[in-house]
């Protein structure tokens, strides 16, 4: 299980749908996401974002493989490697135990945990990170369908960070200031402008092409300008450094 799919960039009906099935407006939405993955559900080899947790791994198994294993088995949170090497911590649980190392990982825009997706509308783990390979519409529905089961919905449409935090990040979510984060990337959000989809999915593609604009955040930034500098170069393409019709066509037949 190599868990790449399409790797399609969230769309405008998948912002739409999201947030009608949480009753928010899309800066509320984009909130979450902004604090769980920076903005972007996928990795540059178009595998999905995730944070493999050892202490559900351990707890899953019954900790027989955390004498042996304590980096990707362990009764204490923590080991992260960050990036793609969080697969490599998959890639070792799952030659343990498979099921439980899928269950064991957050997964996609909402970083959904595997054992969760019965509530975030999948039977099961395998299937959830199937659909979240697709694409980010399928991870932001799932996201919503999760909040929306529970009280993280009101306390999302109302601001209470904190009371989101404690229900969506767990009881210890002050250790990283989580809630902090939230009301701070709210604030920035909502005074705008929030992500440009089209220009965000540009450089989703820019970055499985291998032109790194330097975030997935939707802003025509210095890197993204880049970016597409060196794609438009290479396409034999006028070296504008914006996201014309031609390079925006070009990114999507080679990309999308």
């Amino acid at each position: 299980m190599e868990f790449k799919g399409r790797g399609a960039p969230l769309s405008v009906q998948g912002v739409e749908t999201a947030c009608a099935t949480l009753a928010v407006r899309d800066v509320e939405l984009w909130t979450v996401i902004q604090v769980e993955t920076k903005g972007c559900g996928f990795l540059a080899d178009r595998r999905p974002k995730i944070l493999f947790e050892r202490h559900w791994f351990h707890k899953f198994t019954g900790g027989k493989f955390s004498a042996e294993h304590p980096d990707i088995s362990n009764a204490e949170a923590g080991g992260y490697a960050g990036g793609a090497g969080e697969f490599a911590r998959l890639a070792a649980a799952m030659k343990l135990d498979r099921l439980a190392a899928l269950k064991s990982a957050s997964w996609g825009l909402g970083q959904i945990m595997g054992f969760n997706a019965a509530r975030a509308g999948y039977a099961d783990a395998g299937a959830m990170i199937a659909a979240f390979a697709d694409g980010e519409d399928a991870q932001a529905q799932a996201m919503a369908s999760f909040i929306a089961k529970g009280a993280e919905a009101a306390a999302l449409r109302e601001h209470r960070w904190d009371d989101f935090a404690a229900a969506y990040n767990g009881p210890a979510y002050k250790q990283n200031e989580y809630d902090a984060r939230l009301a701070t990337a709210y604030e920035r959000l909502a005074a705008g402008p929030l992500p440009d989809l089209r220009l965000r999915a540009a450089q989703l593609y820019l970055g499985y092409l291998g032109f790194d604009p330097r975030g997935v955040d939707g802003v025509l930034g210095n890197g993204t300008r880049q970016a597409l500098r060196a794609f438009q170069a290479e396409e034999a393409l006028p070296q504008t450094g914006a996201l014309d019709q031609a390079t925006e066509q070009r990114l999507r037949v080679l990309a999308g």
